[in-house]
Formats: C-alpha cells, structure tokens, sequence
C-alpha cells in the first residue's frame, strides 16, 4: 500500500529535479516473474529504476539498513530486503528465487556493488545462477545520470539529467551441453553485453541532444 501510495509522488519529483527519462519500459513483462539487471552508480538507482518502471519490483539492499529503526519498517514496506554485503549469501539467493517463483519483479546489480567512475564492471555468476535456475525473463537496464546526481559520500542529490533505459528481455535455458558453473557465467556476461549496449545507445541518444 505504502509503494503505491509514494510512487506516483517520487516519480512526480523525480521528473522536476531529475528531468526523468524512460526508454524502452515495455520491455518489463506486465505480470509474472522478470529479473531486471542494472548497472550500479548510487543509491539512488533502485528508486530510479522503480520509478521508471510500469510495475512495482522488489530489490535487494544491505542488512545494516534493516537494523535501523523505522529505516528497516520503511524499506520493507518499499520492497527491499536484507543481503549481507561481506562474502557470498546464500540466504540472498534463495530470497530472490522465492521472489521470482511468486511470479515478482526482481531489480538486482550484477557488479554487486557500486561503481565510483560510471564505468561497467565484471557481473559475479551468482546472477547468472539466479537468471538459469529461475527460467524468469531478464530485462536489462542502464541508469546515467545518477552518479553525478548523488555520488558515493554526498548527502543531498544535486540536479542532474538522469534517464533510465530497458532492453529486450533475454532468456537463458538450463545447460545441456556445458556444465553449469559455465552456463551461469555465461549467462551474466550476456547480462552485462546488453547493459553495455544499452549505455552506448544511451550515449550515442545524449550527444545527439547537444
């Protein structure tokens, strides 16, 4: 109730400060399950990437933040839930498989943690497993904007012209010929080839407007 109450008003104030910009948001399947992968600047991704897209989605944030009085009630009721950012997380990934399995739209970061320069990173396979094992469609997203908007140790956001682009869904079966460490890695590379193809329509889109 809260999310569908504070998303049209984050939305609204996203557009006046930030200049909002949606591309491709129909590429997100209207219902069941969608894992939407994203580059990672800010914390101001998530809500952004919520914001630009047609349905609520869920998305993963780390545990300290629960712990938190009324912080952690808040971002609950926003869909986030706990992942612990030290070594890897089982408990992580069988949350977003259960998000999946309940037919949710799932936001997460294959670089798994925030770039300080804008540049993409390597995606850890873990997302690949989620991507495989789930057989839920995987909607690539690029977010610009945001890094000069609120970098890494500012405390207000500054106006910055962010805009947020969604790919066509990607589909990754479980491995037959090769072994599934290998599909999985295989498939976050592909993950991270649409990202990228993504940034560079969305570059090629900003120097078209100066």
């Amino acid at each position: 109730m809260l999310y569908e109450i504070l998303k049209p008003l984050v939305v609204l104030l996203m557009r006046a400060w930030f200049g909002l910009r949606v591309r491709g948001a129909e590429h997100i399947p209207s219902s069941g399950p969608a894992l939407i992968v994203s580059n990672h600047q800010s914390v101001l991704d998530p809500p952004v990437i919520g914001g630009a897209a047609r349905r609520q989605i869920y998305f993963l944030a780390k545990a300290e933040l629960f712990r938190i009085p009324l912080v952690g009630w808040l971002f609950r009721a926003l869909h986030a839930r706990p992942v612990r950012r030290e070594g890897s997380d089982p408990r992580a990934l069988r949350t977003a498989a259960l998000l999946l399995e309940e037919g949710k739209a799932l936001l997460v970061f294959p670089e798994g943690t925030r770039s300080l320069d804008g540049r993409l990173g390597e995606g850890k396979p873990g997302v690949g497993m989620l991507a495989v094992t789930s057989g839920a469609p995987v909607v690539p997203a690029y977010v610009s904007g945001t890094l000069e908007a609120l970098p890494k140790g500012a405390a207000w956001p500054r106006r910055s012209q962010v805009s947020v682009s969604f790919g066509p869904a990607l589909h990754f079966k479980a491995p037959i010929s090769v072994g599934r460490k290998e599909r999985y890695r295989e498939a976050t590379e592909e993950m991270m080839r649409g990202i990228a193809q993504l940034r560079k329509q969305s570059d090629t889109i900003h120097s078209a407007d100066h």
